[in-house]
């Protein structure tokens, strides 16, 4: 069951890098469609009025458009990453019931008993309310979806981009110092995403630690610098709703399952792993001391011839 956490958590961020020009079509080397007409547009002759109009470059300008989306679309952020979060404290929560049966289902020694331990585990956690998904959501993700789509596909082909300079980088050419940049956001982000989990959830989530940053890396290398410097405002984003998710999110998420599980108290006698029966015989005692006594008279034998 954690794998399959682990590979659904994967899906969506590949997911999500994949769909991004995904929404928006491209024909004869320009981008169409409706999300492109609706959104990409506007944005992209937002950029434009900040860069030309306000006299502000096209770098400052794709900075401040990113900023206003990125305003725009983060309370439904806050409000996945809210639901994750208090799913993530019932398993805090309750794990004196989880991590025996995990513990049960590595060290099963046949395929009966580590399928016994997953069903045990499943019916745990729906019995307790908890996401085998973790809580993550789809519908917060397709919502956010056009407005990501649009905003990246607006950096990649707004004309005055590629021509201009922002802090002695081409936007036009791929940067690896902004490549940089950008892996260094998102393994803090990363790393700051595990705060408040127990160890376990903690050991599950080291691979995703380090996949996130390592496919930003491979995502923005070949790409130009434009767009390079779109992930870097998303990466700083990703760090600021991190922040409120652990210190403003969680802790009221913490509380609130505190309560919830006060009221209906979790059933742990029912979860715990059945003890294994003795089946040492109760006079086993006496039967080792009678091996030992016939020992010594076969010894004593032994001696007198």
């Amino acid at each position: 069951m954690n794998k399959l956490n682990r590979i659904y958590a994967s899906g969506i961020l590949l997911s999500c890098l994949l769909l991004l020009s995904g929404c928006v079509q491209m024909k004869n080397g320009q981008p169409t469609g409706v999300v492109w007409d609706f959104l990409g547009k506007p944005m992209s002759m937002a950029i434009e009025y900040f860069a030309n109009n306000q006299g502000l470059g096209y770098g400052v300008g794709l900075i401040i458009v990113v900023i206003i989306v990125r305003l725009i679309i983060f309370p439904l952020g806050i409000y996945q990453s809210k639901n994750a979060t208090y799913h993530s404290e019932k398993r805090n929560f309750l794990s004196p019931i989880f991590t025996p049966i995990n513990e049960r289902m590595k060290n099963a020694e046949t395929q009966e008993e580590k399928i016994l331990a997953q069903q045990e585990l499943l019916n745990a956690q729906r019995a307790h309310g908890v996401s085998i998904m973790g809580g993550i959501g789809c519908l917060p993700i397709l919502i956010q979806m056009p407005f990501f789509s649009a905003i990246y596909v607006a950096a990649a082909n707004t004309p005055g981009i590629k021509a201009s300079v922002f802090l002695g980088i081409d936007l036009g050419k791929p940067s690896l110092v902004l490549t940089a940049i950008v892996a260094l956001l998102y393994f803090i982000q990363s790393k700051m995403s595990m705060y408040g989990m127990d160890q376990e959830q903690q050991d599950q989530m080291k691979n995703m630690m380090y996949m996130t940053p390592i496919m930003m890396v491979m995502f923005t290398l070949g790409a130009q610098a434009g767009v390079t410097l779109y992930w870097v405002v998303g990466g700083l984003f990703q760090i600021l709703q991190q922040l409120v998710i652990n210190y403003w999110v969680r802790p009221k998420m913490k509380a609130r399952v505190a309560a919830e599980f006060e009221a209906n108290p979790p059933q742990w006698d029912k979860y715990k792993p059945k003890a294994t029966k003795d089946v040492t015989p109760k006079n086993a005692g006496a039967l080792k001391q009678g091996k030992q006594n016939k020992k010594k008279r076969n010894a004593g034998k032994q001696k007198s011839r």
